[in-house]
């Protein structure tokens, strides 16, 4: 049996930004964020020495992702249960993701902006962080960031998703519960509910259910509830449709206690261990296609004859399938199969 390489050995620099992570520094939460996203080889190094001095202090953290449509009001029911759990005494860490432009690749960052209440208290942090290329709503290290969020003494993790539909759910595959918000009126919404994202939740929660939209809200919520009886359930777990106004911290307490009640079946079944076991393994997987990816990609003897060959297919001149299985040949320094 193939065992994994031993970890890298940690320098006194990393171990001293462990040490500071773990008595809660807040600058040194951040250095070590900056640290594991950047793509510096000698950087990933030290990351990974990081992650492993940090590894046996994580895991302890009740992990929730958010995702929902732009103008759903994300970041302000994120806030508004932000605020009501760190009431309970919780420490509670913001993940967010902000969409990159895929022309330039920069992102405006600005949700901490948009949880201002939040980002005052001494028991939040908030972390907004690129998509880059990423898909799936997430960025490529924000597993390693839960990891150090929870090692730094935060209890409840939140990430929230770029935000931009049925795509989104590479999320579900890094947290215990994946929550997803809906706005008043079902409509054609409903018409999607075999798959995607919908199909992946554990928690609805229709938002802005409040003042005219009350009304509409309650007929989404029981719209929802009679669809999701046709689809499976996890461990007995029949997944709830809430509704909220997280404008008017009407609902928020509901919310999390559903939180608490999945979050106690899910250990009582083993359904817990085994999902994060599986999201290990994802991530296992999820790491060697993105490092491949980037091996390919700045691979010496492939990187100058990519634009001509990328264009050749562009240009309709070559087959893509074709193209791709003979750069992967010379990549992997294989002869062609000639009887292909």
């Amino acid at each position: 049996m193939t065992t994994p390489p031993p970890p890298p050995a940690p320098d006194n620099s990393v171990l001293s930004l462990a040490e500071a992570v773990r008595r809660g520094d807040r600058r040194a939460l951040a250095r070590a964020i900056t640290l594991i996203e950047s793509t510096r080889p000698d950087h990933r190094a030290r990351a990974d020495a990081l992650l492993q001095a940090l590894l046996p202090y994580s895991g302890n953290s009740v992990r929730v992702g958010i995702s929902g449509v732009p103008g759903v009001g994300k970041s302000t029911f994120i806030e508004a249960f932000g605020l009501h759990v760190i009431g309970l005494g919780h420490k509670v860490a913001v993940l967010a993701i902000d969409p990159s432009s895929q022309r330039t690749g920069g992102s405006i960052l600005g949700d901490k902006t948009r949880m201002v209440d939040l980002s005052r208290e001494p028991a939040a942090f908030i972390r907004p962080s690129p998509a880059g290329s990423t898909l799936g709503g997430v960025a490529r290290r924000t597993r390693e960031a839960m990891l150090v969020c929870e090692a730094a003494g935060f209890d409840v993790i939140v990430v929230e998703t770029v935000g931009v539909g049925q795509s989104e759910t590479a999320v579900a595959d890094m947290v215990d519960l994946f929550l997803l918000l809906l706005l008043p009126g079902g409509g054609d919404e409903l018409q999607g509910i075999k798959k995607g994202i919908v199909e992946l939740a554990d928690l609805l929660v229709v938002n802005k259910a409040d003042g005219d939209l009350a009304a509409t809200a309650r007929h989404t919520v029981a719209d929802y509830r009679h669809a999701l009886m046709l689809l499976r359930h996890e461990a007995d777990w029949i997944v709830p449709v809430l509704s909220c106004s997280a404008i008017g911290k009407q609902g928020i307490d509901r919310v999390w206690a559903t939180i608490g009640e999945h979050r106690a079946l899910m250990e009582r079944s083993g359904a817990r261990a085994r999902r994060r076991a599986e999201q290990a393994r994802a991530w296992l997987w999820s790491e060697i296609r993105e490092s491949l990816l980037e091996a390919f990609r700045t691979h010496p003897g492939l990187r100058a004859d990519l634009p001509a060959v990328e264009a050749s297919v562009g240009a309709g001149e070559a087959v893509p399938a074709a193209a791709a299985r003979a750069l992967l040949d010379r990549f992997l320094g294989r002869a062609p199969d000639r009887k292909a």
